[in-house]
């Protein structure tokens, strides 16, 4: 891509160009490098593609997000139905990923979605790019809060493991979270040249992790003497035990498990300004984290389903993560399936950096442009150490405020990270459904770009599929519904997109979105395209 031209002047020297930056207030002046966004080229191109790479298989953590979800996965169709629907989801999030990764080839940004809406939405786009911007930074905060719970039921897992009679207490979660979550922080605020190589050992782990797991599971049953599942009990026993009379209804909810392990598309494109040539190194990130992401779940999962030998103990275990259980039976040994979840919880542990940088860069994107509380002292970036470090410190509060909440009840913790899926598509569909309707015009095609009608058909199947989906991911998990067990991600999403309106007519004055600006390689910073 050479260019990025605005829809309705068109400059003819550089000059003009830099005089349109510079009539906003907080523009760059003449001669200063520009990113895509239109803004200075503050943060240092520390990635490169392997490092990209790592950090995309390693936050998208597939095969442990699957493994650690199949106590709740379990019973929308029981063995086959974790299977067959993440092999559903999958499909539709490569649909998704592709309609994601030609956006991001095309502006390469760190605002992501945010940046996209806010250019597809044509005279709309400041308010499409608005909400994308925030269901897409409160998404990925959720997200990281997440990650940081499930690392923590990890480590105490590990330790009931090891000690019987061990009762697991939710403040000893809790103490760990608030370890895991400042540990993380930490990394992120003073060891951002280090994040790369971090990025790339994470990458190691998850593979090798992946590999030896597999391997684990599909041996030492047969050395233990243990049986394995049959065939029709792994690919053909469909058991649905949702309380939904419609087997059809509970394979479509089953998805959300595939989904919450899939859905995260837009993970590498947020580090559009700290990579070089973004246009290309971004979509092929993407491309490997969902063919490496697809496979390594799919063997996995077959190899853990064949190694369980007693589906009741696993839905019965009083281990917080249910990998300790499924990991003993397959291992035959404690000892053994405490080095399995060691396997699982390394990744896991760096995934929670990569989630908070990914975090942090979305929300200092809608700083920059004056769409946050406290805007101009959040768009800072500390030039000690290269980084938003008031937005990383901040994306470590957030975390730590909702670890008080999952002290006072696991539920409400459950509803607020429950709703990532649904507030990460709402922000993908905000970006991809105004580029369909505008016959996808409003965009100047990137290093990957779907000609013709093959783009047409895969943004119609990607926007059919989040509006169908969020509906149903809405719907209660299971029947009857109580209040411990309802699904709360509709009245999370709806309280928070309420309070993304009204900030908006509070801020809509002020808002400044992402520059449409026309940027050459005259006035590009190195590497930005």
């Amino acid at each position: 891509m050479a260019t990025i031209e605005e829809k309705t002047t068109q400059p003819s020297t550089t000059n003009e160009r830099s005089s349109a930056l510079s009539s906003n207030d907080d523009a760059p002046g003449l001669g200063v490098a520009l990113n895509v966004s239109g803004h200075k080229q503050e943060l240092q191109r520390n990635f490169g593609l392997l490092s990209l790479c790592g950090l995309g298989i390693t936050s998208g953590n597939v095969w442990i997000a699957l493994g650690g979800a199949l106590n709740v996965a379990i019973y929308n169709g029981g063995p086959p139905g974790v299977i067959y629907e993440f092999i559903a989801a999958s499909v539709f999030y490569w649909i998704v990923a592709a309609s994601v990764a030609e956006l991001a080839s095309a502006i390469p940004s760190s605002g992501g979605v945010y940046h996209w809406a806010t250019i597809t939405g044509g005279r709309y786009g400041r308010a499409c790019g608005w909400f994308a911007g925030w269901w897409n930074a409160l998404a990925w905060l959720l997200g990281f809060a997440s990650i940081v719970q499930i690392v923590s039921a990890q480590a105490v897992s590990m330790y009931a493991v090891m000690h019987d009679g061990f009762v697991t207490q939710q403040w000893h979660v809790f103490v760990t979270y608030i370890i895991i979550t400042w540990i993380t922080v930490a990394v992120v605020l003073y060891l951002n040249r280090a994040l790369p190589p971090i990025e790339i050992i994470g990458g190691f782990f998850v593979v090798a992790g992946v590999f030896i797991s597999i391997l684990v599971c599909a041996i030492m049953p047969h050395v233990n003497q243990q049986p394995y599942a049959t065939n029709f009990s792994v690919w053909g026993d469909w058991q649905n035990q949702t309380g939904y009379s419609s087997s059809g209804f509970a394979f479509l909810a089953g998805m959300l498990n595939g989904a919450y392990a899939v859905g995260t598309p837009d993970l590498v494109t947020h580090l559009a300004e700290e990579v070089p040539h973004p246009s290309r190194n971004i979509p092929k990130a993407i491309l490997f984290q969902y063919v490496f992401g697809f496979f390594s779940g799919f063997f996995y999962l077959i190899s853990i389903l064949y190694g369980i030998s007693s589906f009741d103990d696993v839905l019965a275990s009083l281990y917080l993560f249910p990998l300790a259980e499924i990991y003993r039976q397959a291992a035959g040994s404690k000892a053994g399936s405490v080095g399995l979840l060691f396997l699982a919880f390394m990744p896991t542990f760096l995934s929670c950096i990569g989630c908070c940088v990914t975090a942090s860069r979305v929300f200092w994107t809608l700083a920059r442009d004056r769409a946050t509380p406290c805007s101009r002292f959040f768009s800072n970036v500390d030039q000690s150490t290269h980084n938003p470090f008031r937005a990383i410190f901040f994306s470590g509060i957030f975390v730590t405020v909702l670890g008080c909440i999952y002290v006072g009840s696991k539920t409400a913790f459950s509803a607020f990270v429950g709703s990532f899926v649904i507030l990460s598509t709402l922000s993908y569909i905000a970006a991809i459904l105004p580029h369909l309707l505008s016959g996808r015009k409003n965009v100047v095609p990137g290093w990957f770009w779907m000609k013709g009608i093959t783009g047409f058909m895969v943004n119609g199947i990607a926007c059919a599929y989040i509006i169908v989906f969020i509906v149903i991911f809405c719907f209660p998990f299971s029947l009857p519904v109580d209040a411990a067990h309802m699904n709360y991600a509709s009245l999370i999403t709806g309280g928070l997109s309420l309070f993304v309106l009204l900030f908006w007519f509070v801020r809509q004055s002020t808002y400044v979105g992402p520059r449409e600006v026309i940027l050459d390689t005259h006035v590009l910073a190195k590497d930005a395209l």
